[in-house]
């Protein structure tokens, strides 16, 4: 049994697979970043932008981690230099979204959750699991 779990947490998946595990991975770095955003904002009266910027570096530590060992299970490459381009993409998703919320908030007047979720689904889908595939993980 442990030779099967070796195999497959040493092998690199087919795209399919990894686009589920991506998408798995998101959901709990997405969690993460909700949990730490909302406890800031909700229970320590944290203005709602900062608590959406720790939150969003907080889920993006979980999804690098899970990303490089499980998601695209790519633990061959240089981990400084896999941090780098991470780190590349991360910013990018991190402007991403906290743009979109400022916007959503203040231009549009909705709810600070709200905003967050829709901005999370369009950055995820469109901007991360690509980069992070063909650029971070390849």
């Amino acid at each position: 049994m442990d030779a099967i779990t070796n195999i497959k947490l040493t092998k690199k998946p087919r795209v399919i697979v990894s686009f589920f595990r991506a998408q798995i991975t998101a959901m709990l770095a997405t969690t993460v970043d909700f949990s730490v955003m909302i406890g800031l904002k909700e229970l320590l009266d944290m203005w709602y932008l900062f608590a959406v910027i720790i939150g969003t570096l907080m889920g993006g530590l979980v999804g690098f981690l899970l990303g490089r060992n499980w998601a695209f299970i790519s633990k061959d490459a240089k981990l400084v230099k896999q941090i780098r381009k991470y780190f590349f993409v991360m910013v990018g998703s991190f402007l991403l979204n906290v743009g979109g919320v400022v916007f959503l908030v203040e231009s549009m007047h909705m709810q600070y959750i709200v905003s967050k979720v829709i901005v999370a689904i369009i950055v995820g889908i469109g901007f991360n699991f690509m980069l992070q595939r063909y650029f971070v993980f390849k």
